[in-house]
């Protein structure tokens, strides 16, 4: 998988460690590459629901940051990212070691960048496309993240 400058990296990383969210579920950065990017969440009581299986907002909200930082990835270094809608499908219990959302821009625009995402359960070596879904972002231009 192709790596994403050094520099676009360090601003995707740096963005993501103010994220209190991912913070609190645990999440982290697997891979940052020119469009897409990898988050991964390991399996926790805190972040499963009555069942045992990782909860849809848990899901959904991997999937999100994914996508978004898939879109951070192509955006001038002067502006920010924020979600103008999204709509993921969850198609099967996500139960495993760990979810791994995948963002990837499908079509980045002067203002609005589509991403496709999806979101993959493991355990063990065995491995299970469990949600799917697409996301519009828009660029804020000249308004850098604090």
């Amino acid at each position: 998988m192709e790596e994403a400058s050094a520099d676009v990296q360090a601003r995707v990383r740096a963005s993501f460690e103010r994220q209190g969210l991912m913070h609190h579920l645990g999440a982290r950065i697997a891979h940052i590459g020119p469009g897409r990017v990898h988050i991964v969440l390991p399996s926790r009581p805190e972040v499963t629901q009555q069942h045992g299986y990782f909860h849809a907002g848990a899901t959904s909200a991997i999937a999100d940051s994914a996508g978004g930082y898939a879109a951070f990835t192509v955006f001038r270094e002067d502006s920010s990212v924020l979600t103008v809608e999204y709509k993921i499908n969850l198609l099967a219990p996500a139960e495993g070691d760990q979810l791994e959302a995948i963002g990837t821009v499908l079509k980045s625009g002067r203002t609005l960048t589509v991403c496709t995402l999806e979101v993959y359960a493991s355990q063990g070596a065995d491995r299970t496309l469990v949600a799917s879904g697409q996301q519009t972002l828009i660029q804020i231009q000249a308004r850098p993240e604090r």
